[in-house]
């Protein structure tokens, strides 16, 4: 007898769906699946056999045959090993297969029968939800990671004999209810805590509010970090969309299995300076997402910029411009969203205190200019605000007095993106930074006394078109943090005086 069973699999982070086929027919007694599978896929058939004995159902002495289609699709993982056994069951008329067409399966089952958590599964919900199946049945552990989407009905069981019992009358269960919850805000990390470095505080404000790449250069124990890790605490919280696209990303790694589904806290990555290229854009025989589409609508920090390798750095050039990456293997070729804020810190040389008042540097030019060679120009010119932070002098750091809480900042910042949400309000843009040459012709026009500032600041600072572009996009910010609906002289000028390096003198 034949049998369908609809489950799915995962290309990037969109669900496709998957018809699992079985059929049970006389013959010597064999399973073999079809429709290339992976090793994970071939070695469900030993786990569905014993799950079926062990929930007391008998398991066919017959051949059968398992086809996943479309078959030019390459599958993986045990996500299909609860279709592989309702379907044996429904083949052999051991389970109800009237309403088995109406909802999609996913889940491993353990050899006892037991259901466990799968990764991909929120994008595949979404998937049911735009295909308007019936419902979604998975694992209780991944029950809320898919009962935050929106009209599609997700049912979670812990036994194979539970969803067996649930297709005798599926009226009978109750479908879940999703937990969104509220809002996370680390609020043990407040700028509050930071003493001084009000220049470093104003660049993190600004990054905050346009969505804009920072690098911190600075000598040991500067702050750079304690700043850096306090931009998520001013960041504006994440839309609904924004968060559904961001746990689909966390599902497709597994970091979504049995814990709440929606993640509403803006991404914070902070990669070790040894992590490798495919570590940090994403790859693999099998595309998996790396660290910055883990960063998507939120933060890659790399601290340490300059112990990075430099053909690891080159591989953000692209992600920076685009907002994606895009991942080809001879089999398929995957695009992951990375529309993420870059922020960096590093030495400015290797001693660690060229240009400190308190410790003279021991490094010569051609140390310092080796030292910055590291990184490529085309990666520099792509950070929009470099910034030096000053060590603090003794009496700053005896002072009780702080600068204002990350509260009050935030509230500035979704104020300036609020205007800047008004005027994309017809384009698929949500911040500055991602403003492109038509943008800024429409919403960055300069006067006379702005374009003689900006040409000045071109022939000496010798500004790329690229830097240029980025100026605008910044000093459109400050304009935002000002309520200001022009552009004026002292937004370009604060603008280009962030552009550091272009200053550097090696």
């Amino acid at each position: 007898m034949l049998s369908r069973v609809w489950s799915g699999t995962v290309v990037g982070i969109e669900g496709i769906l998957v018809g699992v086929e079985v059929d049970v027919a006389g013959g010597l007694p064999k399973t073999i699946i079809v429709g290339l599978p992976d090793a994970a896929v071939q070695e469900s058939r030993e786990r569905v056999k014993a799950a079926i004995k062990n929930s007391g159902f008998a398991f066919p002495v017959r051949q059968i045959t398992v086809n996943l289609s479309p078959a030019d699709l390459r599958k993986e993982g045990p996500i299909f090993d609860l279709p592989i056994a309702l379907g044996i069951l429904a083949a052999s008329e051991q389970v109800e297969s009237t309403h088995l067409s109406d909802y999609l399966f996913l889940g491993e089952v353990s050899l006892d029968g037991s259901l466990r958590g799968v990764a991909g599964v929120l994008p595949m919900a979404v998937m049911a939800a735009k295909l308007g199946l019936g419902g979604v049945v998975v694992p209780k552990e991944n029950v809320q990671e898919a009962a935050v989407v929106e009209n599609v009905r997700v049912y979670g069981f812990n036994h194979l004999l539970e969803v067996a019992q649930f297709l005798q009358n599926p009226s009978q269960f109750p479908a879940a209810i999703a937990n969104r919850g509220e809002e996370e805000i680390e609020t043990h990390l407040d700028l509050a805590d930071v003493k001084g470095q009000y220049p470093a505080r104003r660049a993190l404000e600004i990054a905050a509010a346009g969505g804009h790449n920072l690098l911190f250069v600075g000598p040991p124990g500067a702050g750079k970090t304690m700043l850096a890790r306090r931009l998520p605490s001013i960041l504006p919280p994440l839309s609904f969309p924004e968060a559904l696209e961001v746990s689909q990303i966390y599902s497709v790694a597994g970091l979504l299995k049995g814990k709440r589904g929606l993640i509403t806290k803006r991404p914070f990555r902070s990669p070790h300076h040894s992590a490798s290229g495919v570590a940090l854009v994403g790859g693999g025989s099998l595309p998996k997402p790396g660290e910055i589409s883990l960063s998507h609508h939120g933060v890659l920090f790399l601290d340490e910029l300059t112990e990075f390798k430099r053909s690891v750095l080159e591989f953000l050039r692209q992600p920076l411009e685009d907002g994606f990456v895009t991942i080809s293997r001879q089999r398929q070729t995957v695009s992951f969203p990375a529309r993420f804020t870059l922020i960096a810190s590093t030495n400015p040389c290797p001693c660690g205190y060229y240009g400190d008042s308190l410790k003279e540097c021991t490094c010569s030019p051609r140390q310092r200019q080796q030292y910055w060679a590291k990184l490529s120009g085309p990666l520099l010119d792509r950070i929009d605000l470099q910034v030096v932070v000053r060590r603090l002098k003794p009496e700053e750091m005896l002072q009780l007095h702080t600068g204002e809480n990350s509260h009050l900042v935030r509230e500035r910042v979704i104020a300036a993106r609020e205007r800047a949400k008004i005027r994309f309000q017809d384009d698929p843009i949500s911040c500055n930074a991602q403003m492109q040459s038509h943008h800024l012709r429409q919403f960055c026009p300069l006067d006379d006394q702005c374009r003689k500032l900006v040409d000045g600041a071109i022939r000496q600072l010798g500004l790329s078109a690229r830097a240029f572009d980025r100026i605008l996009k910044v000093a459109r910010t400050i304009a935002d943090l000002d309520a200001s609906p022009s552009l004026q002289p002292h937004h370009l000028a604060e603008a280009i005086q962030y552009r550091f390096l272009d200053r550097l003198p090696y």
